[in-house]
């Protein structure tokens, strides 16, 4: 388990960008780093830095996903035939809480994780709690009767902060996981860079 559920804004300000596109993110006032030097220049980046503040910024955009369920996820995407970089964002959009958290069913990814371990969650009619199930096309998933009216639920239906992607058709309270997602659907509020990430792990 990692530490950012308690200092979720700090990678925003040491990428320099606002990763979820949040209005109370600090980088919307202050684009320089944190810390006593925060201001001073930003030295040049190698091939290697540039990959892995990459690595980093897409890893982050997920919320508490540890490295070893960001690496598996990477090999089942060299596994697969195709556009490796392609495939491993679409499997990222494929786990329960990047789902919940696309289909506006809570304000953030860090809370979507909490509301899936929480039991909250229904897909295709049973309950799971673990954020790192893979969803599959054609699965639906819906918040629990009982979970429909608390506060978490209701802030993130009423945001207006994004929009459900076309990859989810959304029902309210149900939506179903229509397709898995190519980089160009996902509604990353900046740009991220997933070939970057398979050069990072080839090396």
């Amino acid at each position: 388990m990692t530490k950012r559920t308690q200092a979720k804004y700090k990678i925003d300000r040491r990428m320099g960008e606002n990763i979820w596109g949040r209005p109370k993110s600090p980088v919307n006032t202050r684009e320089y780093r944190p810390g006593q030097h925060g201001q001073g220049r930003r030295a040049k980046l190698s091939d290697y830095g540039i990959q892995l503040m990459a690595k980093q910024k897409l890893k982050g955009h997920y919320g508490d996903i540890t490295e070893k369920q960001f690496k598996r996820i990477y090999k089942e995407a060299v596994r697969r035939r195709g556009d490796t970089g392609q495939i491993f964002v679409g499997l990222l959009e494929c786990r329960l809480d990047a789902v919940v958290y696309r289909s506006k069913f809570v304000p953030t990814i860090f809370s979507a994780r909490q509301f899936v371990n929480h039991g909250h969650v229904l897909v295709n009619g049973k309950k799971v709690n673990i954020p790192s199930y893979m969803v599959k096309e054609g699965d639906v998933i819906e918040i629990r009767e009982k979970s429909r009216q608390g506060q978490l639920v209701i802030q993130g239906l009423e945001s207006t902060e994004r929009e459900v992607p076309e990859y989810i058709q959304s029902e309210g309270h149900k939506v179903t996981f229509l397709r898995i997602p190519t980089l160009d659907e996902i509604p990353y509020p900046v740009q991220m860079e997933p070939n970057l990430v398979v050069e990072f792990y080839s090396r």
